[in-house]
């Protein structure tokens, strides 16, 4: 096969590792039962959904192996933690492990969380070299599809069991990431194309499918679509959207037998601002600039979705599955939406990724305030605009870390970007959690809309902070970015 359809074959691979890699993002629709089986109370549950995100702390062990070992390894050894830390919690819930207490599943949280920064690391690293000239337009359609974990692995339980859905979603969340990565180990590798052809005819293609995958989830995760599905038929769609991919590697081949045409077209290499490492990365205002921009935007997003199981609980919502994929779907689609645009709009209509920040972290912070509202109409628009926008900016900030810092130690210093995540997740979480409590007396159980309200306005305040904060980030790196166009 000619090298550039094992190019695509690559992407492919990730695309498939990444769909199954949002293990975290499914702990919503399964928090409340994990909370009634642990007798845990709110704060220890919130301490669960952080311990998944702080396994992100050492995410920077993930990018030195990717720089010494071989991928296919760093792959397995992260699929290899998410089933230890997934696995021995399945095999507690199940009582076939009496003796594990309530920080025993606190760690192994931790390590299930730490796994995914392995696999990402893989895929990164893998679609960053082999796509270089469109590494925002590769990343982007990848890193979307993690956008549709929480839907996948919904539709599986929603499919094989009516009942005791925590065990159902942590046997897979520990074994399914294994069985894909034995599968994608082959394809997610470097490879040495010195001119990648017909870039354009694949992306399209690319494009189609996935929009369609996407169009596909939302519309499944309605209650007036999925009532009319059984979940059986959800899931067979589901799985026939992932495979639907391996079309490009089809239409790609056929290409490369034709004359080249128009649509060979030269594609620029994206410039970069400076190659460093993580220590001189740490000194730059800039990256401090970009990691509470990221705190205060994506994170905050992560955090209210964590806790979307007992945002919706407490507000009389009984559907929280349906919420939870109808997040993960609109999250996919924010993934993408950076993509698109990068690809479509190479000329100067193009805005930096920083101005782009800005544009999503703004409705990012409306939503926060329109949760204020008690409707259900209201709490569906908030969490798809926060899924969207926090999907976008994950997406975005791969490439900027790229291009203000360098491809180089990429592997590292993302990780370090990355390590936001947690911290937020316990701070903003926490906070919620003992607001949460308060309005509940105390009890293990909060009902009405006071439990949320400051908390809402709190991170709704924090994220218009960081929309300023944004605004100087632009500022002080607009004259690069204008030099690129």
């Amino acid at each position: 096969m000619p090298s550039t359809a094992f190019q695509w074959l690559s992407l492919i691979g990730s695309i498939w590792l990444q769909a199954i890699n949002g293990t975290n993002t499914n702990f919503p629709a399964y928090s409340s039962q994990l909370k009634q089986l642990l007798s845990m109370s709110q704060v220890q549950l919130n301490n669960l959904a952080f311990a998944s995100d702080a396994g992100k702390l050492f995410g920077c062990f993930s990018g030195m192996a990717a720089v010494y070992l071989p991928l296919w390894l760093v792959l397995m050894i992260g699929s290899t933690l998410g089933l230890i830390g997934y696995g021995v919690q399945y095999l507690f819930i199940t009582n076939q492990i009496s003796s594990l207490s309530y920080w025993h599943v606190f760690f192994l949280t931790v390590l299930a969380g730490n796994s995914i920064c392995w696999i990402n690391t893989v895929c990164y690293v893998v679609t960053i070299r082999n796509f270089s000239s469109d590494r925002q337009v590769a990343v982007g359609l990848t890193t979307s599809y993690q956008g549709l974990s929480a839907k996948i692995y919904t539709s599986i339980v929603d499919a094989v069991s009516e009942h005791k859905k925590a065990r159902t979603f942590l046997f897979l969340n520990s074994i399914l990431p294994v069985i894909v990565g034995l599968i994608a180990a082959p394809l997610v590798r470097e490879i040495e194309v010195s001119r990648p052809k017909h870039m354009g005819v694949g992306f399209v293609v690319m494009f189609v499918i996935t929009i369609a995958t996407g169009i596909y989830a939302v519309m499944t995760s309605l209650q007036f679509v999925s009532n009319k599905i059984s979940p059986l038929g959800n899931l067979v769609g589901i799985i026939v959207s992932l495979f639907l991919p391996l079309l490009v590697s089809v239409s790609v081949k056929i290409k490369n037998e034709m004359k080249e045409g128009e649509d060979s077209r030269e594609v620029q290499e994206v410039g970069i601002r400076e190659e460093i490492g993580v220590m001189l990365m740490l000194q730059r205002i800039d990256f401090w600039l970009y990691f509470f921009v990221y705190l205060f935007g994506a994170t905050l997003g992560l955090v209210f979705l964590n806790n979307l199981g007992q945002i919706a609980e407490s507000r009389g919502y009984s559907d929280t599955s349906s919420l939870v994929s109808l997040s993960s779907s609109f999250g996919f689609f924010g993934r993408l939406m950076p993509s698109i645009m990068d690809y479509f709009y190479r000329g100067k209509c193009k805005i930096s990724r920083p101005a782009s920040m800005v544009a999503l972290m703004a409705p990012t912070a409306g939503a926060f305030f329109l949760l204020l509202n008690k409707t259900h109409v209201a709490l569906y628009i908030s969490t798809a605009i926060i899924g969207v926008c926090t999907g976008a900016i994950t997406s975005i900030s791969v490439s900027t870390t790229t291009e203000l810092f360098g491809p180089k130690n990429f592997s590292v210093n993302h990780n370090v970007v990355v390590a936001n995540i947690p911290i937020g997740s316990f701070l903003f979480g926490y906070l919620a959690a003992l607001i949460y409590r308060k309005e509940g007396h105390g009890h293990g159980k909060c009902m009405g809309m006071e439990c949320y309200k400051n908390t809402f306005i709190i991170w709704g305040s924090l994220c218009f902070f960081g929309t300023f904060l944004a605004l100087i980030l632009h500022a002080r790196t607009r004259k690069f970015y204008s030099q690129k166009q």
